[in-house]
């Protein structure tokens, strides 16, 4: 099928993508690799980064300035859907969450020092980073309401709090933390952010949160953390006073589209594996898999599904590009819970397809049932962009979105 958003550039790029990925990263998808333990694999990805930068691939994200291409966010998102058909792929190209989203934040509001220790080192893929703003004690749907503080004292910062999923703190050189600093401005205005090295005196690392009996991997992990007197510099503040939420804002606009994209990019090779097993998997002498008419069906609504998600995230994204996201938040909202939600109909479909065996960690589809199923769950809630684009929609029909819902 033609593709309606490729450029001349990713003609040309988008092969040699797909060829590494296939080549040097999906021979690397065992049970040992895939097991949680990063230190086994860990070796062999840092030698794939050193090839992806031979080959010229290095810092597709990146602006030219920083020895990137320049490439628009409907130009990258194509390419975070190669890079997510292996569970390696974003890793090694140094695209994943959250350092994408890091990167991005501390290029357009760090200060010079902070850039200049911090941001040079995590795109030359030498330091990782994490994202802390979830609190366990809040709902993670309303940003707006945290009891992590930040109060000024002489020149520093002495920061106090408790965060959970912060993703991929095991093995991070520093947080963006979201606290409380501004406690009497509106609900919108009182948090900041704020980088945070990780060996500051008083950050613990309480524990890796299990997900459905898995640690996760050190690069995707979801960590407990604790900040207990926490003492930075004020020069550590990343943008503005009390511009935390609308920073977050800012970040999650854009890297919705790195998610969407990478939920496409597994359910594309979920249903590779899906197609392959049907139609070599022997019923009866004479007959596959996929001579039955419910696999056919599998297969024709995976395909469907799969190809309109990806139009409309890279619509959405053409649309960010053009307008900025704060012009397409009924977009944003539409396709995140709609592109999470075919990723996992297509990845139960291809365990259905391959019955028992697609329950084994064999086979990579147990393994993304397992890490995928919060894609529902995190940077908002299906029934939380549902009811914002619902809202938002019935706003201009006359609805008055400020009334309180009478029961």
């Amino acid at each position: 099928m033609e593709n309606l958003f490729a450029t001349e550039r990713l003609r040309h790029l988008l092969p040699r993508i797909q060829a590494f990925v296939e080549t040097e990263l999906y021979p690397l998808e065992t049970t040992d690799y895939l097991s949680g333990n990063f230190s086994v694999v860990e070796p062999l990805l840092l030698q794939k980064r050193a090839r992806v930068k031979e080959a010229g691939l290095w810092g597709l994200h990146l602006s030219a300035a920083d020895s990137g291409l320049d490439l628009t966010l409907c130009e990258f998102g194509q390419i975070s859907e190669i890079l997510a058909r292996s569970p390696f792929g974003h890793f090694v190209f140094n695209t994943q969450a959250p350092d994408i989203g890091n990167t991005e934040l501390l290029h357009k509001y760090a200060p010079e020092a902070l850039k200049e220790r911090y941001l040079k080192p995590l795109m030359a893929g030498e330091i990782r980073s994490c994202f802390s703003m979830t609190e366990p004690e809040f709902a993670g749907s309303n940003p707006t309401r945290m009891g992590t503080t930040a109060i000024k004292d002489g020149t520093d910062y002495l920061i106090n709090g408790h965060k959970w999923f912060t993703s991929s703190a095991d093995g991070a050189a520093f947080a963006v933390v979201m606290a409380v600093t501004n406690p009497d401005a509106a609900r919108h205005r009182q948090a900041s952010q704020i980088l945070v090295p990780m060996d500051t005196p008083g950050v613990t690392l309480v524990r890796n949160i299990p997900i459905m009996g898995h640690s996760g991997d050190s690069w995707a992990s979801h960590a407990e953390l604790r900040y207990e007197n926490v003492r930075v510099p004020q020069a550590n503040l990343i943008g503005a006073e009390g511009a935390g939420f609308l920073l977050a804002q800012e970040r999650l606009g854009p890297g919705r589209i790195h998610h969407c994209m990478r939920f496409i990019g597994i359910a594309e090779r979920s249903f590779e594996l899906m197609c392959r097993y049907a139609v070599s998997r022997e019923l009866e002498e004479g007959t596959v898999l996929g001579d039955k008419q419910f696999i056919q069906g599998f297969i024709a609504d995976s395909r469907a599904e799969i190809d309109a998600a990806r139009l409309l995230v890279l619509r959405t994204a053409r649309h960010i590009d053009e307008l900025g996201a704060a012009a397409v938040r009924e977009e944003i909202s539409m396709i995140k819970f709609f592109t999470a939600n075919t990723m996992l109909r297509v990845i139960d479909r291809a365990i259905q397809v391959h019955g028992a065996l697609g329950m084994t960690s064999d086979i990579l589809l147990s393994y993304w049932y397992v890490h995928e199923r919060g894609a529902r769950i995190y940077d908002g809630a299906d029934e939380v962009h549902k009811s914002a684009l619902a809202r938002s929609i019935l706003k201009g029909y006359g609805l008055d979105v400020k009334r309180k819902e009478t029961r």
